[in-house]
């Protein structure tokens, strides 16, 4: 029977220095949540560098991390909607939350964001321990089969394409994604920053660069009008539910990434939840996926996440109460980062010139891909951005893109 030690220790000093790290984290997170194009797994990476010479016991620095991570995983939204650069598990989100902002409604969009997160956190907590025993009942038979229930995933998402122009862009996007993954995932190329390899240039490319070529020759981010929400409490929590139990497939089982689940709730969803309802769910599957996959290495031993991945390399200890404690201060943290900054930063955006913007951005990513992978990063990331014009060029969703993850672990 697993123990999961849910109780938070009552020991003021403890808790007082839980929740001071957690603040640091937490303004970490919100500075790299505002970068474009910088992935969360990057992220994660370059706390673990940094992490063994902050002068704390493993256990506060790992809080902070995770708190960064959680946080970081709100605020990404916000360049995702603004300037069209989402980390890659936001790529879903992004041409629906373009469409709001479009509308004026991007005040809007960034607050369907932000609780989508935090209600998933609140959430995913009671969820994660019966969850978790579930999993770990049948995890190795899960795993006996991975290979088939990811094929299944792959198929169902090309297939439920609306058109035959849109499935053959899908199965070209995933074939092309694929080779990509297979050829440059596991590369090791000499760099300034020793963060993660090849992620950033790939996600920079394949999610970022398509989205910016296309912004050079629109008009901008119009006016945006109230906040106001146009989503029923009801729509609201019911989407942001599944978001949380989708978060739990991405949190126990290889390959499936926040976009893959976000499609997958999208199927089940009423047909009146629409943009919102895809946004909501969407952050939610992001989030919660940071409190399953850390149910995740407590009870199987496999980090799914790499906030989570980095925490383990810490060699941190696994006190449950006190992360997710932790973790859900992050999360409140994060909801309100998010429509404090949210607003300001649509604004600034929205009075740029965004041709030149969008070049801009593009030479940063082209940077960013240089410093974590060097020189053959800038290659891989040219390489990438053409590939991902693929579905919107040809058609289909930019979620079979991952391929580049999946596709590998299907062929072994």
């Amino acid at each position: 029977m697993l123990d999961f030690g849910l109780d938070v220790s009552g020991d003021p000093q403890l808790t007082a220095l839980v929740i001071v790290f957690t603040l640091l984290g937490a303004g970490l997170g919100v500075i790299s949540g505002l970068i474009p194009g910088l992935h969360a797994n990057n992220f994660a990476m370059l706390l673990a560098g940094i992490a063994p010479v902050v002068p704390a016991p493993p256990l506060f620095v790992g809080v902070a991390m995770l708190a960064a991570g959680v946080v970081h995983s709100f605020v990404d939204a916000v360049p995702a909607l603004a300037i069209g650069v989402p980390d890659a598990d936001m790529a879903v989100m992004a041409l629906p939350g373009h469409r709001l902002v479009l509308e004026g409604r991007g005040r809007e969009a960034l607050r369907l964001s932000a609780l989508g997160s935090v209600l998933a956190v609140l959430l995913s907590v009671p969820l994660a321990i019966p969850v978790t025993l579930g999993v770990v009942a049948i995890y190795d038979e899960l795993m006996a089969n991975v290979v088939t229930i990811l094929a299944v995933v792959v198929v169902g998402l090309i297939v439920s394409e609306p058109t035959k122009r849109a499935m053959f862009g899908g199965t070209c996007s995933f074939a092309l994604a694929t080779a990509l993954g297979l050829t440059m995932l596991d590369a090791n190329p000499e760099a300034p920053l020793d963060a993660g390899g090849m992620l950033s240039p790939i996600f920079a490319g394949l999610f970022g660069a398509p989205v910016l070529l296309d912004a050079a020759s629109g008009s901008g981010v119009p006016r945006q009008g109230s906040p106001s929400l146009r989503t029923s409490r009801h729509l609201l929590l019911l989407t942001a539910a599944a978001g949380a139990i989708s978060g739990a497939i991405v949190g126990f089982l290889p390959g499936i990434s926040a976009a893959i689940a976000a499609v997958a709730v999208l199927a089940i969803m009423p047909g009146a939840s629409g943009d919102r309802g895809y946004i909501i769910a969407t952050s939610g599957v992001d989030t919660s996926n940071t409190i399953f996959a850390l149910f995740a290495l407590y009870a199987i031993g496999q980090p799914r996440s790499g906030i989570v991945v980095a925490y383990e390399e810490l060699g941190a200890p696994i006190e449950v109460g006190i992360l997710v404690f932790s973790t859900i201060i992050a999360g409140v943290l994060g909801y309100l980062a998010v429509v404090t900054i949210g607003d300001k930063y649509l604004s600034i955006i929205g009075s740029m010139d965004y041709a030149k913007l969008s070049v801009a951005l593009l030479l940063a990513l082209a940077g960013l891909s240089y410093l974590f992978a060097g020189i053959l990063g800038v290659l891989v990331y040219i390489i990438s951005a053409a590939i991902g014009l693929v579905p919107v060029r040809i058609g289909g969703r930019r979620v079979h893109l991952m391929g580049v993850l999946i596709g590998p672990i299907m062929i072994g």
